[in-house]
């Protein structure tokens, strides 16, 4: 069981806002802050931002990304649209994808620094 992620970001600040609004349809807020960490989650820290002002943009093809849940695939389309109204780029836009052992719902996004998120949930069969 994995406990927390970390982010790293050149511009604090920017990167908090832009989380702050884009993490909120899946229940996470800002929990903790300190200089050079700001941390997301819904009781305590499951997502930190670190910074990194040196840090360049990271390339579209660095293989890495971050994959949280979702409660519905309402949040998971929230999600997206706050991440390209905030400047995040699309890298998957939602709609249902084929894992090995499920169906799931999902949307993928790059933050302003190229970090690859994904925001998945697994919706409920529908009746026959």
């Amino acid at each position: 069981m994995i406990d927390h992620i970390s982010i790293a970001v050149r511009d604090l600040a920017a990167s908090a806002a832009f989380y702050q609004h884009v993490l909120e349809p899946l229940g996470y807020s800002r929990l903790v802050e300190r200089p050079a960490t700001i941390g997301f989650g819904q009781k305590y820290p499951e997502v930190w931002l670190n910074a990194r002002p040196a840090m360049r943009p990271l390339d579209d093809d660095t293989g890495a990304h971050v994959c949280l849940r979702a409660k519905t695939t309402e949040a998971v389309q929230d999600f997206h649209a706050r991440a390209l109204a905030s400047g995040g780029r699309d890298d998957g836009a939602p709609g249902l994808r084929q894992a090995t052992m499920v169906m799931y719902y999902a949307a993928f996004i790059r933050d302003p620094d190229g970090n690859k998120i994904e925001v998945m949930t697994v919706p409920s069969p529908t009746p026959p």
